[in-house]
């Protein structure tokens, strides 16, 4: 079963859409870092359900329980467990869905994994599971924080509306989380009228990273990238990743996408940076720069043909509250992840740099 992630800082997520709770176990935090629950809090807050009118009328909470860990508010390096009750399930919208297989969710690849499956609210494979990864990955950014590591994502494009300009004060501003605000109106009338229209819609999410220490992941088996696109791939909505110039690369020579070092006052860098802050799978100390294709919604209110268990001809039109994009709460749980990621490499790094001699350093 793989519902744990990471090797020196590890996660275990635990619960469903519309069981009791959900939550997370996180191994491996270092002691003495102050935990704030009122962090913790805030970045699930830009995740909860319920937060605008662009997303699922679902009246979460998702209110933080710190169980174990840390102690004066300090974490001790023992298991940190944190959990979030789920107040405003309601089970009755999916009864319909017991034996049928709903479109674009995972009722059908579920019973032919496990045989049984929790029709309600898509239990395990609900987004609803993102808020325990929210909550590991606050508690990563706090640790991060101390390292001058700077993590931030935004919705790069709703549907054929993309963000041109980048202000990075404007992502919290609107409620599609995006950088150019005359983008963000465009965005919001046009899921507005996919909602009335009973559909969905997807989008791009950009990740950036900076501050990460040059070093980061290894040639072969366990690249920086590799193990950064594998952490969003796990997000149930994505469906494709580009890191750097990412699939404009393979429209370009090798002298328009190769990164010339430079001298930067104190350190070498490169001029341009069409990799995305990697090569050869390892960090260059340059910005990391990733994007992922968001897919829209599976729920949609409108009327489609499928087929139940048993593999007879039925219909499925889906009722209850849904988000009409998942693109802009999706942001905070690419942020949650990279922190996850990268916080992991660096320890891990951490325990290999102290067998390299301090003048290679």
């Amino acid at each position: 079963m793989s519902n744990s992630f990471g090797h020196i800082f590890r996660i275990t997520t635990w619960g469903e859409s519309h069981g009791n709770s959900i939550g997370v176990v996180i191994d491996g935090c270092p002691p003495g870092i102050e935990i704030s629950l009122a962090f913790i809090q805030q970045e699930l807050n830009r995740r909860r359900p319920g937060q605008s009118d662009v997303s699922t009328p679902r009246n979460e909470r998702d209110k933080v329980y710190l169980r174990s860990g840390v102690i004066e508010n300090l974490s001790t390096g023992m298991p940190i467990a944190l959990e979030i009750f789920n107040e405003d399930a309601d089970s009755t919208q999916y009864e319909a869905f017991r034996f049928k297989y709903r479109p674009g969710h995972a009722d059908f690849t579920f019973d032919k994994k496990y045989g049984i499956r929790d029709h309600r609210g898509s239990g395990r494979s609900s987004g609803r599971e993102t808020a325990a990864r929210v909550a590991a990955g606050a508690v990563a950014k706090l640790v991060l924080k101390k390292m001058n590591v700077d993590i931030y994502a935004f919705t790069r494009a709703i549907g054929g509306i993309e963000a041109i300009t980048l202000d990075r004060e404007e992502i919290e501003r609107n409620i599609v989380r995006t950088p150019d605000k005359s983008a963000a109106e465009r965005m919001i009338e046009l899921i507005k009228k996919i909602k009335d229209d009973k559909d969905s819609i997807g989008g791009i999410v950009e990740l950036r990273i900076l501050g990460l220490p040059p070093g980061l992941g290894d040639p072969v088996f366990n690249k920086f990238d590799a193990a950064m696109a594998s952490a969003i791939f796990g997000l149930g909505a994505v469906k494709g990743v580009e890191i750097g110039d990412g699939f404009g690369a393979a429209r370009a020579t090798g002298s328009e996408n190769n990164d010339v070092f430079i001298k930067k006052r104190t350190k070498i860098g490169t001029s341009t940076n069409h990799c995305g802050g990697v090569l050869g799978g390892i960090t260059t100390g340059e910005e990391f720069v990733l994007r992922a294709a968001v897919k829209p919604p599976a729920s949609i209110g409108k009327k489609q043909d499928s087929v139940d268990k048993h593999g007879q001809t039925t219909s499925i039109e889906i009722k209850g509250r849904h988000d009409p994009t998942i693109v802009p709460r999706i942001v905070p749980v690419v942020e949650s992840m990279a922190a996850i990621v990268c916080l992991d490499f660096i320890l891990r790094q951490d325990s290999i740099r102290a067998f390299i001699p301090e003048s290679d350093k």
